[in-house]
């Protein structure tokens, strides 16, 4: 029996399972899809794939914008999460407000989130040729200069390989269908990996 005891206690300890929570729009929910074809169902499926303990939580609301998403931060973010994915700003751009407050209201997110000491993955977003070079310049600057100050993780453009490609958006021309979100996935998984892998870190310390 000591034997016993003494092989159980020299094992090492299993690593503790990530909990990651998707924050952001109908790219996150998955407008359109299957529960299991959404974003954070197929990014888990493919974390899982590689060998991570991983769970992604599916925090997306169709429509939101970046202020709708500020509004439900504190109760949708739960506090036993150990990271989160801010995708947010899309609907901001289609709806052509001015990115001074997108940049505020995603500046708010990302200090509360913060000062949660919670690791953070920003997914950027591009703004449509059609707002013009101005309202481009000033909109696209957003993510990476956010990412900068909050000393946080950055995929620069979540749509990166489906938008403009007609195959893999839905008939409402927004919206990634199935495919588009395996494509999303697949290339985002590699920052993911290295967003979990902060995360492992900022534990040991």
């Amino acid at each position: 029996m000591l034997l016993l005891a003494f092989i159980a206690f020299s094992r090492p300890a299993a690593a503790e399972a990530v909990d990651i929570v998707a924050f952001g729009d109908s790219l996150t929910a998955g407008y359109g899809l299957a529960q299991n074809e959404s974003f954070p169902a197929q990014l888990e499926a493919a974390l899982r794939e590689k060998g991570h303990d991983v769970t992604i939580r599916n925090a997306g609301v169709s429509g939101d914008t970046t202020a709708a998403g500020l509004e439900r931060l504190d109760w949708a973010v739960p506090e036993d999460v150990d990271g989160v994915i801010v995708e947010l700003g899309a609907n901001d751009m289609l709806r052509g407000l001015d990115p001074a407050r997108t940049r505020e209201n995603l500046d708010e997110i990302l200090t509360r989130l913060t000062d949660r000491d919670l690791p953070i993955l920003l997914a950027g977003m591009f703004a449509a040729p059609n707002l013009g070079q101005d309202y481009g310049r000033r909109f696209n600057a957003i993510f990476p200069e956010l990412a900068e100050e909050h000393d946080t993780l950055l995929y620069p453009f979540f749509m990166d390989g489906v938008a403009l490609n007609d195959s893999l958006i839905q008939d409402d021309g927004l919206h990634p269908t199935a495919d588009g979100v395996a494509v999303i996935v697949e290339r985002i998984l590699p920052t993911v990996e290295e967003f979990i892998a902060r995360i492992e870190a900022a534990r040991a310390d």
